[in-house]
């Protein structure tokens, strides 16, 4: 798994129109806690999927992976001039389902035992935010969290 990740990693150059990949670091200390990127960007659809993960266990459930994807959805809807960005969250992970809401993401469906984790057949919830759905939301974070 991890000679499969450090493939992905360095093949990254090779896909940069395509992907944006950001490591999400604490400012104190510029400690790097995680990734956040955008895939599959698809400038004519004006689409992309985003995926996040914050490997340090300690700084989950602080509003880092909130924060970073904000952050990140701002660069997809007013930088790169996307209409909607998707997310995959496995039916398990209530954490990311939560995060991923907040920032202004609205299920699509459903894939029913789509994915195997755990041990069993886990469903794969569709999750996306549209530019004029989350373009509120950033206003007011930016007010509160980045004056």
């Amino acid at each position: 798994m991890e000679a499969e990740e450090e493939a992905w990693i360095e093949s990254l150059h090779k896909r940069i129109h395509e992907n944006v990949v950001l490591m999400i670091c604490l400012v104190e200390g510029d400690r790097p806690i995680g990734t956040m990127g955008l895939h599959n960007i698809d400038h004519k659809n004006g689409t992309a999927v985003t995926g996040a993960l914050i490997g340090e266990k300690d700084c989950w459930s602080n509003g880092y992976g909130t924060e970073a994807k904000m952050v990140l959805l701002n660069y997809a809807f007013n930088t790169l001039n996307l209409r909607k960005v998707c997310s995959n969250v496995f039916a398990f992970n209530k954490r990311s389902r939560r995060y991923s809401e907040k920032c202004g993401y609205h299920i699509e469906g459903v894939l029913k035992k789509e994915h195997f984790a755990e041990g069993k057949y886990v469903d794969k919830v569709l999750m996306a935010v549209f530019k004029k759905d989350f373009m509120p939301l950033w206003r007011k974070f930016k007010k509160e969290h980045l004056s």
